[in-house]
């Protein structure tokens, strides 16, 4: 049983205010409590006695803060409390720490509990607020406290619901929105405000639970309290008449504590929350091992291909105009995992400074890795150089030669306009949650669930943990395969709101054995009923995953109408091969996704052999007819990275890599792709070679 410290009252942005002792902290500590944590003490940050009770800040709020002695006694736990002396310094959407900032009040205050209670993690009662959750992470990530935050982006109609129903009793102590009277409603219990407080967010778009600020609560009773608190005397103070949304507050000036003669309040809810949409029946899909037994022929590249340099234009893409730049092939050879992993980072900080990149530019990173235990010693360095905003990342195990640790390539963007005020540059905004909750895995390493640049999205891989314990949920490949792709579908939602997989371009599923990739490929289609045409999917497998996952999706999507985009597709054949080529273009014009698979034909002639040549003639013909289906005109289109998943017992990768270098270079002679090689253990029935392109404005 873990030990957690309660941080309560609750500090919110104002963005999504909840106040001391309020409702949100309160209910949070009753989800900590259901997934075995024990609350071993709280803390406070109450506002200079000079300031009054209403303290202008973009942390913290204060009204009720009288009641939280009482709140502690209720409790029968000890209360550590600070005097708030900093103001809010830095509002931006990530936080670094400076002295003066009212964020550091709350770190030394966390500091002095975590010495003297040894708590481990802390209770956050954030819902919705990015700027809370930032700066709370921050103070956690610095104390090594693990924050835990199971409200967080649940829908506020339905924990409501759960609060009010859960035994726990909250008055509104300050209303601040449109339809909120200070005469009516100032001291209403939840209860009696749900129907008034639904009908504003029918009508208005007003926050049922208070986080665009409407209103703040006093938690009185709930199951966690020894005692009941009741104010005997409040005095209601406005704040700002306003003729529409007038705000005011209570000041309580006398409570005290009522014994429970009894406790009415229903018992601790255990059932996890996160799993109410986990899939209860497996997929009706066949799971059945799938019968290839077939060996079949590799692809024959002769020792004379043509000779193309080696140079930057292999090691990097072209700069797009928006900014984005890939590097690719960042192989180590030789020394340890530690050694190579610093060689690797080192090698490939160095070449994004001589591009004129910043390791902070990292919007997306492709880690492989040859053994998964690995991992661990990898992450550690891999940490130093991703501090803060991180890129999403993904990782997985492939077939990398003996003497190889891991391998990476990565997308940056940089505007290469000289102006930066230019309204062509994209904003980067990363989302990196580190609180666990009953949402999505929360990532505690070095990466962001997704970052956006511009309408770019672009996601971490995602396995199938389930939030709340980080562990792998059970049920095999089948239930992995939804329930990873539902932690997909959430951050896709909470990074840009609205977004579902019908806005996805480019997506990409690693499993760890051939029968699961029906089962992949049903979980992704059984979204096409409410989601009409998906994008295709590429499916490699590969040898191990992280956690020893089955199933791992990675996507990149579009903030764009996905009613508007266009999908094509071309068939190139001459057997015994078939080239099918399928292309996703958003509806604004900014990027695009092209899926090759090179495969043995349906029906073949028997014993018949071909050589490269003519494989390489089928891929640029579908490449080049791809080129003319796009809008965009060839100067203007930047392939940033060409992806070649193939088997690793394929002919040597040297020739492989230089006879695809070959047709990049003929169908995109002005801004040819990166070129990453992944070799992975087999590819689905019939497949030899798949491609996949990114390409941008």
């Amino acid at each position: 049983m873990a030990a957690s410290l309660l941080l309560g009252p609750e500090s919110t942005g104002s963005c999504a205010p909840a106040q001391s002792g309020g409702k949100d902290s309160c209910y949070n500590m009753m989800q900590c409590v259901s997934a075995g944590h024990q609350i071993v003490a709280l803390a406070n940050l109450k506002p200079p006695e000079s300031t009054g009770d209403e303290l202008d800040s973009y942390m913290y709020q204060t009204v009720g803060h009288q009641a939280l002695g009482l709140y502690a006694e209720a409790m029968g736990l000890p209360l550590y409390r600070a005097t708030l002396q900093g103001t809010s310094l830095d509002t931006g959407r990530a936080y670094a720490p400076q002295e003066g900032d009212e964020v550091e009040d709350l770190y030394r205050l966390l500091k002095l509990v975590k010495e003297k209670e040894a708590v481990d993690s802390v209770s956050v009662g954030a819902i919705l607020s990015d700027y809370q959750r930032v700066r709370v992470e921050n103070v956690c990530q610095r104390l090594g406290l693990q924050p835990l935050a199971f409200l967080w982006r649940r829908k506020q109609e339905e924990l409501l619901d759960e609060m009010i129903s859960s035994g726990l009793m909250a008055i509104l102590i300050k209303v601040a929105a449109f339809g909120l009277d200070p005469g009516k409603h100032l001291g209403k219990t939840l209860e009696e405000m749900r129907p008034h407080l639904k009908q504003l967010s029918d009508k208005y778009g007003v926050h049922v639970c208070g986080e665009g600020g409407e209103y703040e609560t006093l938690t009185l009773d709930c199951p966690l309290f020894k005692k009941r608190i009741i104010v005997d005397c409040a005095e209601v103070m406005m704040h700002s008449n306003d003729a529409f949304a007038p705000v005011a507050y209570l000041r309580l000036s006398k409570l005290h504590l009522q014994d429970k003669l009894t406790n009415p309040a229903l018992p601790l809810q255990r059932e996890c929350t996160c799993s109410a949409e986990f899939p209860r029946d497996p997929l009706s899909c066949a799971t059945e091992e799938c019968e290839d037994t077939e060996k079949r022929p590799l692809i024959w590249i002769p020792s004379s291909l043509p000779s193309v340099p080696v140079c930057e234009t292999w090691a990097s893409s072209a700069r797009s105009p928006s900014g984005f730049q890939w590097i690719s092939e960042i192989n180590t050879n030789g020394g340890n995992v530690l050694e190579a992993s610093h060689m690797g980072l080192s090698s490939l900080k160095d070449q994004a400074q001589e591009l004129g990149l910043q390791m902070s530019d990292a919007v997306l990173v492709h880690l492989y890795v040859k053994s998964m235990e690995d991992f661990a010693e990898i992450n550690t360095v891999y940490g130093t150089h991703f501090l803060s905003a991180p890129p999403a990342r993904v990782c997985v195990q492939c077939c990398l030669p003996d003497n190889a640790s891991l391998k990476m390539d990565a997308l940056f963007c940089r505007p290469s306009r000289a102006d930066p005020s230019s309204d062509c540059v994209p904003e980067k905004t990363a989302m990196h949650v580190q609180s666990i909750s009953h949402w999505a895995p929360a990532n505690i390493g070095p990466y962001s669930q997704a970052v956006r640049v511009g309408p770019g999205l672009f996601c971490a891989g995602q396995i199938a943990l389930k939030p709340c314990t980080m562990q792998l949920v059970s049920g095999g490949a089948t239930v992995e395969a939804q329930v990873s792709l539902l932690h997909v579908e959430r951050v896709l939602d909470a990074i840009n709101p609205g977004t579902t997989l019908a806005h996805v371009l480019l997506v990409q599923c690693y499993v760890t054995n051939r029968s699961y990739i029906p089962i992949a490929l049903a979980a992704w289609a059984g979204k096409n009923e409410h989601e009409a045409d998906l994008a295709p999917v590429t499916v490699a497998i590969v040898p191990m995953l992280p956690r020893g996952a089955s199933v791992e999706w990675h996507v990149i999507a579009a903030v764009s109408d996905p009613e508007e985009r266009r999908h094509f597709a071309i068939c190139q054949e001459n057997l015994p091969y078939q080239v099918m080529l399928h292309g996703v273009i958003s509806s604004c014009l900014s990027c695009a996704a092209l899926s090759l698979s090179l495969s043995l034909a349906p029906i073949r002639a028997a014993h018949e052999v071909r050589d490269w040549h003519e494989v390489s003639n089928l891929i640029e013909k579908a490449l080049r007819r791809a080129t003319d289906e796009l809008p965009m005109a060839p100067h203007q289109l930047a392939a940033l990275c060409c992806r070649v998943f193939y088997r690793g017992e394929e002919p040597d990768s040297q020739r492989l890599q230089e006879g695809l270098r070959t047709i990049l270079k003929d169908v995109w002679a002005e801004k040819p792709p990166a070129l990453v090689l992944v070799p992975v253990l087999d590819l689905p029935r019939n497949e030899i070679l798949h491609l996949t392109f990114w390409l941008s404005l």
